[in-house]
């Protein structure tokens, strides 16, 4: 990686963008934008700010950042929450930007494979999206606000996270929660560190002088159906499931061959090394 020292914007600066910067930080100087800035920490820098006040975010900017990632999360799950999280901050991000005086090298806007459609078995970055949903929609329309940006951006899809705090399929399992064999329903996962770990990478290899590609999917090597998936963890926990029918057949099974063409090796290749970590602990910390 070059020497020279990055000035990088994480705006959001959730839980990813938290571990990010503390990754980022041992070499770049990082600042963290969000409304509660008390939930920043370490290494990086604060600044408050509501993303969608463009004055507010217009002096931020005219700071002059190299790299802006984006990582939002909607207050709630409505179709309001999603446009103001990705949409309403997508366009004044964007209007703000053409008026700075210097445009970032790059902006890396983290979205959802929620934009994919369900109309194929396999799904990769040049595959139609067709989102049926109100959120896979606004992080569409966020997506293409923030491709037509006049500078280098990527915009990043992850699949479904687990680890860190997210753990919903194993305190189900843990319930004894199953899934029927059929119909098929596929899921496409990725750890919480290799959300990390995709990011810091595309922000390296841009720095590095590589061309990043416009989309990337970021999802481990291997979909699994949810009733593998939770027979799997149950195994490894000594659960007894008790099989519960939850919608109908899901046909979507992600590539992540473009990541892996970048260069990106996966801590958690697949499911297998993930939850172990994750169960490890529930066992160590389980009443002897």
């Amino acid at each position: 990686m070059p020497g020279k020292q990055l000035k990088i914007l994480l705006a959001g600066c959730g839980d990813i963008g938290q571990r990010l910067g503390e990754n980022l930080a041992l070499q770049h100087e990082c600042f963290g934008l969000r409304r509660d800035i008390k939930k920043i920490s370490g290494p990086i820098i604060p600044l408050q700010a509501n993303l969608t006040d463009r004055p507010q975010i217009l002096s931020i900017l005219n700071q002059e950042f190299d790299v802006i990632v984006a990582t939002l999360t909607p207050d709630e799950f409505t179709e309001l929450g999603y446009r103001r999280a990705y949409i309403d901050t997508a366009s004044s991000l964007a209007e703000v930007l053409k008026i700075t005086p210097k445009m970032p090298r790059l902006v890396i806007w983290v979205s959802s494979t929620g934009v994919c459609g369900e109309n194929h078995k396999w799904v990769d970055e040049d595959s139609p999206t067709d989102p049926n949903t109100f959120s896979g929609n606004a992080l569409l329309k966020a997506e293409q606000i923030i491709s037509d940006l006049p500078c280098d951006t990527c915009v990043v899809r992850f699949s479904g996270i687990y680890g860190n705090t997210r753990k919903g399929i194993l305190k189900s399992v843990l319930k004894g929660v199953g899934r029927p064999k059929l119909p098929l329903q596929w899921s496409n996962r990725i750890h919480f560190d290799d959300c990390v770990g995709t990011l810091k990478h595309l922000i390296e290899r841009h720095a590095s002088g590589f061309s990043l590609e416009s989309i990337y999917i970021a999802t481990d090597c291997e979909p699994v159906t949810q009733h593998e998936l939770r027979k799997w963890i149950s195994a490894q926990l000594k659960i007894t499931l008790t099989e519960q029918p939850s919608g109908g057949p899901i046909r979507r099974r992600l590539s992540n061959k473009r990541l892996l063409d970048s260069g990106y090796v996966f801590k958690f290749p697949t499911f297998r090394e993930g939850y172990k970590s994750l169960i490890a602990d529930i066992i160590k910390n389980s009443p002897k």
